[in-house]
């Protein structure tokens, strides 16, 4: 049997130790260790990549930890906008939703636009209307409401001021989920979803969605999802890029990752990291920040969940 695994991440950013509490730190490992291990089953149990990315993102959207789902920061105009994307390896066929509201699992609808509809990108009102016409659920405001999500944005909402969720002004983290797997039959998939930025406006959308930029899979090279300052990762084609570097320079995956987040993204003035795994289950965690939340297991019995540079 091939080697199966499955990788997963909360966001990146200045994550310095003794900033959180333990208590506070132990919720993170834990919500990160309960979506890992869901997702990490479906590939046990000889599911496919697709479904085990979807898994283990809900899991994290559902938790108000993340920047994603029920965790998403305020907009400008105190509401939450959020976006998702999902690739398959195996195919290249892709989803995305941006600019939603209301879906409490944004992952889920946009698998349902790669699956259920001719198209691989919605936004806004049009995606509304999509997920309406599969009877989706919309949650009130109420249960996207985090307390403090709702301080970090009036601390800046009468200003002109953004702020990622993880930024360099103190506790700062780039606040984006996802998840990337190889399963038994050697497919990959990458799924990722977030919820912006702080007090953004004017329908700001980031790399999340974007296929290519915070989000690819390519049996054929690796599997990535992103998190990081958006703009910068959107200007490098992030995700792609990897898979370039392995397919048309013959790099390795953790060589390819590390060239593109401590070179490539830096050098234009970006930070943040991103997660990966390859057809043959090897994985990379690469981020130039002071941590990420991530996990991985794979199934020669390797495990591990981080928040820190180690």
């Amino acid at each position: 049997m091939k080697k199966y695994s499955l990788v997963i991440h909360g966001g990146a950013g200045t994550l310095l130790k003794g900033l959180m509490t333990p208590e506070k730190e132990e919720q993170y490992k834990a919500a990160l260790n309960e979506a890992l291990e869901k997702g990490y089953a479906v590939l046990e149990n000889g599911g496919s990549a697709l479904d085990a990315v979807e898994t283990s993102v809900n899991h994290l959207e559902n938790s108000p930890l993340f920047n994603a789902g029920r965790g998403s920061v305020f907009t400008n105009e105190g509401t939450h906008e959020m976006d998702a994307a999902i690739m398959d390896g195996s195919n290249l066929k892709a989803g995305a939703v941006s600019l939603i509201t209301g879906i409490k699992n944004p992952i889920s609808l946009a698998r349902d636009v790669m699956d259920k509809s001719d198209h691989v990108f919605l936004a806004g009102e049009g995606a509304m209307r999509f997920a309406k016409s599969l009877d989706y659920t919309l949650e009130k405001p109420e249960y996207f409401y985090d307390e403090h999500r709702y301080q970090q944005w009036q601390n800046i909402k009468d200003s002109d001021k953004f702020e990622l969720d993880h930024s360099m002004k103190k506790e700062g983290k780039f606040g984006t989920v996802g998840a990337v797997a190889c399963d038994q039959n050697g497919n990959i998939a990458a799924a990722t979803s977030t919820g912006g930025m702080t007090n953004k406006k004017w329908g700001r959308i980031g790399d999340s969605p974007m296929i290519g930029a915070g989000n690819y899979a390519n049996n054929k090279t690796c599997a990535v999802s992103c998190t990081g300052s958006g703009e910068y990762f959107i200007r490098g084609v992030v995700a792609y890029d990897v898979s370039c570097l392995m397919e048309y320079k013959g790099m390795a995956l953790a060589d390819a990752a590390s060239e593109v987040i401590n070179k490539r993204v830096l050098e234009i003035g970006g930070d943040g990291g991103l997660i990966a795994v390859d057809a043959k289950g090897n994985i990379a965690m690469t981020f130039n920040t002071e941590g990420m939340y991530r996990g991985f297991k794979t199934s020669e019995g390797e495990k591990e969940i981080g928040i820190y540079k180690n």
